[in-house]
C-alpha cells in the first residue's frame, strides 16, 4: 500500500484513483457472497504517502492509521515489508502491538539462538477448515537498511526457511491448505541468479523447489501477478501478487470437497486473479469515520515551511549535475560538517515549484526515511566508487546517435519498457545515480567503464589525494552498501561498520525541512563541481534518451 490508506496523494495534494478504502469495498462485496474471505496485507505499509510519516514520526502518541484501519477491515494476518523495517523499531514494534492481526516473517531471526524474531506462521480457521500462512520477508534488508533498524536479527534465504516451516506446520498443524505470503517478487534474476543464496526475489523459487504449498502471495515487486508454476513432485502451485497504491488486489480461490473416508477437506481448484480497484468507490463508512484524521495530515502537509526562489526538477539530475541534487549536497555538508558528499536523485519525476514551499514537497525531494551518515573513505576509493556509478549510470556513447543512459537490454539487445513505471529501464534505478560535492571531476562517456572518471581537485581548490582519508556525508542506505557502489570500492558491509562516524537520529527529510525553516527562502544553486564530456556527444545523448526516461515532455 506504502501508505495510500485514503484516495488522497498528499504529496500532490490531489484525490486518488485507489486506495485501502477502495480495497475496502471489494472485501466488504466478496464478503457479501456465499463464501469465506481470508484477508493478507503482504507488507510495506509504513512508508510512503505523508499520513504514514505522520503517525510513524509526528503523532507518536495517537494510535497508529495502519493498525487502526487494518482492524476495521478485520485483517487475518501481514507480511513485514522492507519499507516496514526502515520505519524503525520504535514505529513496528507500536503498529504490532495495536493490531489485531500477526506480522509473519519466518526468516527474520535472531543471531544468537536462530529462533524467529516475528512470527513465522498463523492459522485462521474458516468454517472448519484450517489454513496455513507462512510469511517471509525479502532476505536484502541488510544491502539496504542499518543494522541499529533490526539489532540483533538476520534474515535467511526463502527458499531454506520454507524447507524448515513446511514440513513443522504439516506435521504441527495439520492444514488443509498452505498459503506463502511473501514480501518477495518472482523475478529471480532482478538482482542476482537463482542459484544466489538469499535471492532478493523467490517467491517463484520457493514455489518451485519447496514441496508444500498451495499458494503463494506476492509482494515487494509492484507488479500484478498470476502465474501457475510446478512444486518438486508436479503439483500446480498458484502464485498471485498486486500493484502498489492499491491498484489492484491479488485473489485466490480455493474450493474445497469433505472426503468423508479420511474425515479431512481436500482441495479441489485453486484460481488465481488479480481485480483492478478504480472501478471500487472508497468505502464510505470508513470515510466518514476517518474523515477527521484525513484533515489533520492536510493541515500538516499544507504547512508552509519557507520558499525556493526558482522551480527545480529532478528531470535535469539524471542528466549531470543539478540544482535539485546539489540541494541535497548542501544540506548534508552543512549539517555534518563533512569534507565530501554523496547523494543521488531519489525521484525521476519530481519538482518542487517556485515560490512557498510545504511539508508535503520534502517527500517529492526526499522519497525515503535515510539516516545521515559520516563515514571515511580513502581517494583511490572515492574514486572506484565514482567509476562504478558512472558506468551503471552513462553509456559508453561510440556514436552520436547512442544514448547518455546506460538502459536495460533483453537477450536480443533491445530496451525493456517497464510498466510498472512506464518508462524503459535503466542498467540501475536512477537512486543509484550517485555523484560527489566537494571534488571537481569529470566524467569522459566516450571511454570505457573503470576509465571514464578524473578527479582534478578538491572543490575548495586543495590537492585531491588517492592515499589521504576523507569524511564523507552519506545516507544510511548507501553507507549499508545499498546499490553496490561501496562493494565495487572494494569496501564490504563489515569494514564500512568500522568506518562510520556519526549518524543522525532523525531522517534526512527532517533536516531538510528544517533548513527550509532556518533559512526562510532556499536559493538552490549548482556548482559544476563535475562535468560530463564531450558536450557535443552529451547533448546529442540526452536528445536520445529523454523521450525514453519521460513519456511527456
Amino acid at each position: 500500500m506504502h501508505g495510500s490508506l485514503f484516495p488522497y496523494d498528499f504529496i500532490r495534494n490531489t484525490t486518488a484513483a485507489t486506495s485501502q478504502m477502495h480495497v475496502a469495498s471489494f472485501v466488504e462485496e466478496q464478503r457479501a457472497k456465499d463464501q469465506s474471505v481470508v484477508l493478507l496485507d503482504n507488507g510495506d505499509v509504513l512508508q510512503g504517502q505523508p499520513i504514514v510519516y505522520y503517525y510513524n514520526f509526528v503523532e507518536t502518541k495517537a494510535p497508529h492509521i495502519v493498525p487502526a484501519v487494518m482492524n476495521d477491515m478485520r485483517y487475518d494476518a501481514a507480511s513485514v515489508g522492507n519499507h516496514d523495517v526502515e520505519a524503525g523499531p520504535q514505529v513496528y514494534l507500536r503498529v504490532a502491538a495495536q493490531a489485531n492481526y500477526p506480522y509473519l516473517a519466518a526468516n527474520a531471526v535472531f543471531i544468537d539462538s536462530g529462533e524467529p524474531a516475528v512470527p513465522p506462521y498463523t492459522i485462521v480457521e474458516r468454517d472448519g477448515l484450517r489454513i496455513a500462512v507462512l510469511g517471509m520477508i525479502t532476505p536484502y534488508i541488510p544491502k539496504w537498511l542499518p543494522q541499529n533498524l533490526y539489532e540483533g536479527v538476520r534474515f535467511d534465504d526463502m527458499v531454506d526457511t520454507a524447507a524448515k516451516w513446511i514440513p513443522i506446520i504439516e506435521e504441527k498443524e495439520k492444514p488443509d491448505l498452505i498459503v506463502g505470503l511473501f514480501h518477495a517478487g518472482v523475478d529471480e534474476t532482478y538482482s542476482g541468479s537463482a542459484d544466489q543464496k538469499s535471492n532478493e526475489n523467490a517467491s517463484k523459487l520457493v514455489a518451485q523447489r519447496v514441496e508444500g504449498f498451495d499458494v503463494i502471495f506476492t509482494g515487494h515487486d509492484h507488479q500484478d501477478t498470476d502465474m501457475v508454476v510446478q512444486s518438486p513432485s508436479g503439483k500446480e502451485v498458484v502464485i498471485v501478487g498486486a500493484m502498489n497504491g492499491g491498484r489492484s488486489v491479488a485473489v485466490a480461490t480455493v474450493g474445497f470437497s469433505f472426503d468423508a473416508a479420511s474425515g479431512s477437506y481436500v482441495v479441489d481448484s485453486v484460481d488465481g486473479e488479480t481485480v483492478a480497484m478504480d472501478t471500487y468507490a472508497p468505502h464510505a463508512e470508513l470515510m466518514a469515520k476517518y474523515q477527521p484524521v484525513v484533515k489533520e495530515v492536510t493541515d500538516w502537509v499544507s504547512r508552509k515551511v519557507g520558499t525556493i526562489s526558482e522551480t527545480i526538477s529532478s528531470r535535469d539530475s539524471m542528466f549531470g549535475d543539478s540544482k535539485f541534487v546539489d540541494l541535497i549536497h548542501q544540506i548534508q555538508l552543512e549539517k555534518t560538517g563533512a569534507e565530501l558528499s554523496i547523494s543521488a536523485p531519489l525521484s525521476l519525476d519530481a519538482t518542487i515549484k517556485q515560490g512557498p514551499v510545504y511539508v508535503r514537497d520534502m517527500f517529492s525531494l526526499y522519497p525515503y526515511e535515510n539516516l545521515l551518515f559520516t563515514m571515511e573513505m580513502t581517494g583511490r576509493e572515492i574514486k572506484a566508487f565514482l567509476e562504478y556509478s558512472y558506468e551503471k549510470w552513462f553509456n559508453q556513447m561510440k556514436s552520436l546517435d547512442d544514448d547518455l543512459i546506460n538502459f536495460k537490454r533483453d537477450a536480443e539487445g533491445k530496451l525493456v519498457f517497464n510498466t510498472r513505471y512506464n518508462t524503459y529501464d535503466t542498467a540501475t534505478r536512477y537512486y543509484n545515480y550517485d555523484s560527489f560535492a566537494g571534488i571537481n571531476y569529470v566524467v569522459d562517456i566516450t571511454k570505457p567503464a573503470g576509465q571514464r572518471v578524473s578527479i582534478k581537485t578538491m572543490t575548495n581548490g586543495g590537492a585531491f589525494l588517492m592515499d589521504r582519508t576523507y569524511v564523507v556525508a552519506i545516507n544510511s542506505y548507501r553507507a549499508q552498501g545499498g546499490g553496490g557502489h561501496l562493494a565495487a570500492a572494494g569496501i564490504t558491509s563489515e569494514m564500512a561498520l568500522d568506518r562510520i562516524l556519526y549518524s543522525t537520529d532523525k531522517d534526512l527529510r527532517f533536516y531538510l525541512m528544517e533548513a527550509f525553516e532556518t533559512k526562510g527562502e532556499i536559493v538552490p544553486t549548482v556548482d559544476n563541481n563535475w562535468l560530463v564530456i564531450p558536450n557535443l556527444w552529451v547533448q546529442r545523448g540526452m536528445k536520445n534518451s529523454y523521450p525514453k526516461l519521460y513519456a511527456t515532455p
